[in-house]
């Protein structure tokens, strides 16, 4: 799992690194996708219930699960990039937002308060700790800052399987069943929108998801190893720098 999620990180900050108006999600998923081949892995989401591409590329009202396709990336848009890697018989799992050019202050904001979800909720884990009670961490962190939390879409354990128990909800009073134990490896990866929750989208693609609204969402994830003293995450990578 620790190669395997090196191997992940590494592919996000080439991926990451690529994002700028004018480019297309099509050429970022190509770019990753044969970096994969050369290492020797494959791309997890690829063909994956039918999944057509390598990599997930959510732009602006984009939630999660959009497809790359031939649109040009344009100065102020967000866009969010999810890679998912197999390698050696195990999987990896995370995601970033990234702006693309010079974006606004709300974008700006939107992206901090999703990162700092994510970072909050992670302290929390380690032998013991309840996989319900991530939801109670950042829940709170949205709706402070006028935001809300996706619900309808979880985290997940990550390992052998690309997706398997337990799945994990990040909203308040949720009443997932669990304990987390060393050994265990799994994802944390909140959305969080500008307007309300449980006015999303699914287009008849069979995996895009979007607001209602038109109004933007961000999300980050990382892969995690619980160990007997605490946490590990598996997927770190340099700090936010918004």
């Amino acid at each position: 799992m620790r190669v395997v999620c090196k191997m992940g990180r590494e592919m996000l900050d080439l991926a990451g690194s690529h994002v700028k108006p004018g480019v297309t999600t099509d050429e970022i998923d190509e770019i990753v996708h044969k970096a994969l081949i050369e290492r020797n892995a494959y791309p997890s989401p690829m063909n994956y219930r039918n999944y057509p591409k390598s990599i997930c590329t959510s732009i602006n009202e984009v939630i999660c699960h959009g497809i790359p396709d031939k649109r040009k990336l344009r100065d102020g848009d967000i866009l969010n990039i999810d890679i998912s890697v197999y390698y050696d018989g195990f999987h990896s799992d995370l995601n970033a937002t990234y702006p693309v050019g010079e974006i606004d202050e709300e974008s700006k904001k939107l992206i901090r308060t999703t990162r700092k979800c994510l970072d909050e909720a992670i302290k929390i884990c380690k032998p013991g700790a309840l996989f319900r009670d991530i939801g109670k961490v950042i829940e709170p962190i949205a709706t402070a800052n006028g935001y809300s939390v996706v619900r309808t879409i979880v985290a997940h354990g990550v390992h052998e399987l690309f997706h398997g128990n337990p799945n994990i909800p990040h909203y308040a009073k949720n009443k997932t069943p669990g304990t987390m134990k060393p050994g265990m490896t799994f994802t944390i990866e909140p959305m969080v929108n500008i307007g309300g929750y449980g006015n999303e989208v699914y287009w008849p693609d069979d995996w895009t998801v979007t607001t209602a609204d038109g109004k933007r969402s961000a999300q980050f994830e990382e892969t995690l190893l619980i160990t007997e003293t605490g946490v590990e995450v598996l997927t770190a990578g340099a700090p936010l720098n918004i």
